[in-house]
């Protein structure tokens, strides 16, 4: 049985890329207010759902028409064809590293908030947490679901931008 080295190489880039986004997102929201914090959060629960709708269109998207573009020379089909070929750790990559990581971080924000938020209007810290969990919750899964749905039907053009995008900096 052939040794797959791919979940240590996953267990190592989700702990560094863990600790990259936590010290970004720690030394911009411990000196930031409310709004940037709120903003912050926002962008990375974007983020997340992003490259779990990258990760969805690389499982779904067809192999053929890159495969017609690329014999045509067009930049970013044997990036895009690529992807599509490795997609399933493409979709491990960008669903769960990625998209596991941004959840996280977006509840450590979200904690923050809860706790800036509690101090300012002289509010309960668990009545502060459990409403900005709760959005931060729906804002997350309601995205993700409707993004699934929007990776499903336009999977081709979706992976041919990230395609476009990883030619540009010779991603494979």
């Amino acid at each position: 049985m052939k040794k797959d080295n791919w979940i240590y190489k996953v267990f190592l880039m989700t702990f560094f890329l863990s600790i990259i986004f936590s010290i970004v997102s720690n030394l911009i929201t411990s000196h930031a207010n409310i709004i940037v914090m709120s903003i912050l959060t926002v962008l990375v629960i974007a983020i997340g759902i992003v490259f779990d709708m990258i990760g969805t269109a690389s499982l779904t998207s067809n192999e053929a028409t890159f495969h017609a573009k690329s014999t045509r020379k067009i930049k970013g089909a044997k990036e895009s064809l690529s992807l599509i070929k490795n997609s399933v750790k493409v979709s491990s990559v960008c669903n769960d590293v990625i998209g596991d990581i941004c959840g996280i971080i977006s509840g450590g924000m979200g904690a923050m908030i809860a706790l800036t938020l509690a101090k300012y209007i002289n509010n309960n810290v668990v009545v502060s947490s459990i409403i900005v969990s709760a959005i931060i919750s729906s804002l997350t899964v309601g995205g993700k679901a409707i993004f699934k749905r929007v990776a499903i039907k336009n999977c081709d053009s979706i992976i041919f931008v990230v395609g476009k995008i990883g030619s540009i900096f010779k991603i494979k």
